[in-house]
């Protein structure tokens, strides 16, 4: 690996650092850090190229067999990058062309993955290049299925921990990070051209687009947000159980996802729900508490 296609992997896996939850803390073993940040790196990889926030120069593309002047083709980037995750589970050939792909490899061989979650995150992207509205919350559940789901499942592939009943938990807590997370950028989506907020709650707050294009929120949109807000909240009561029925460090790790949740609901419900004039984002003091208050809880 080149030192610029090394920098360039590092610059993707650094977004970690603005998560609304740990991804990879420094007290869980160096092994489960290293697969977490795998996982990681794949799926902010496939969010950039859904979203178009790939570095500019054209190098994912090329590093994916694509001419780089393709970049901003994204259902080509999309198709490309499934090619080369089939490289991550063939054990004949050569192996994955990109390096987060190169450096998932060993992470799936270690832990047993299917390909199964990593499909549905590609998935969740390709529907972002069709679907920019949901009409019913039920619409926007199914794609969060897709699009935050996989990633606690792998999470729970990884450490060993997967059970039918700690799945359904681990999907409430993530359809609730999901959801938290398109509260907090609202506006940010409408400049994308996505409407997160189900169509049919909006009319029911009176809400209309043009509402959500405003420096800040009016009374009809605050109270929408509310609304989903307290949607999500029921989402992480009854995923926390999923904290309890673990130990050790994992226990540790899934009260950090539970608490950034909680801690990002609080930053919300602080800012009056106005998410307008930019993501409310909690504090690292409001994390810390809202972990706390789950271990004491579930301990």
């Amino acid at each position: 690996m080149t030192a610029g296609t090394a920098a360039h992997e590092r610059a993707v896996l650094d977004k970690a650092a603005h998560e609304n939850f740990p991804v990879a803390p420094f007290f869980l073993p160096r092994a489960w850090r290293d697969d977490l940040m795998a996982v990681y790196g794949y799926a902010r990889l496939v969010d950039d190229i859904g979203d178009g926030d790939l570095a500019p120069g054209g190098r994912d593309a090329e590093l994916l067999g694509l001419d780089r002047d393709r970049t901003d083709d994204r259902p080509a980037m999309l198709d490309a990058f499934e090619a080369d995750l089939k490289r991550v589970f063939d054990r004949s050939g050569t192996g994955p062309r990109h390096p987060l792909l190169l450096r998932l490899r060993p992470t799936v061989r270690r832990c047993g993955l299917t390909p199964e979650p990593f499909l549905g995150l590609i998935e969740a992207n390709r529907q972002d290049q069709r679907v920019r509205r949901y009409a019913t919350y039920e619409d926007l559940l199914a794609y969060c299925e897709l699009s935050a789901n996989p990633v606690g499942r792998l999470v729970l592939g990884i450490t060993g921990t997967a059970s039918p009943e700690r799945i359904r938990r681990s999907d409430a807590v993530c359809t609730a990070l999901q959801i938290v997370e398109h509260l907090q950028d609202v506006a940010e989506d409408l400049g994308r051209d996505r409407v997160y907020l189900p169509a049919e709650d909006m009319k029911r707050f009176h809400v209309g687009e043009a509402d959500l294009a405003r420096p800040t929120s009016g009374a009809s949109l605050r109270a929408l947000v509310a609304y989903e807000a307290e949607r999500a909240g029921e989402l992480l009561n009854e995923g926390t159980p999923l904290v309890g029925s673990v130990h050790g460090r994992l226990k540790l790790l899934l009260a950090g996802f539970v608490g950034g949740g909680r801690a990002a609901l609080r930053a919300v419900a602080a800012a009056g729900h106005d998410v307008l004039p930019g993501p409310p984002k909690p504090t690292k003091l409001s994390l810390l508490r809202e972990v706390g208050a789950t271990l004491r809880r579930e301990g």
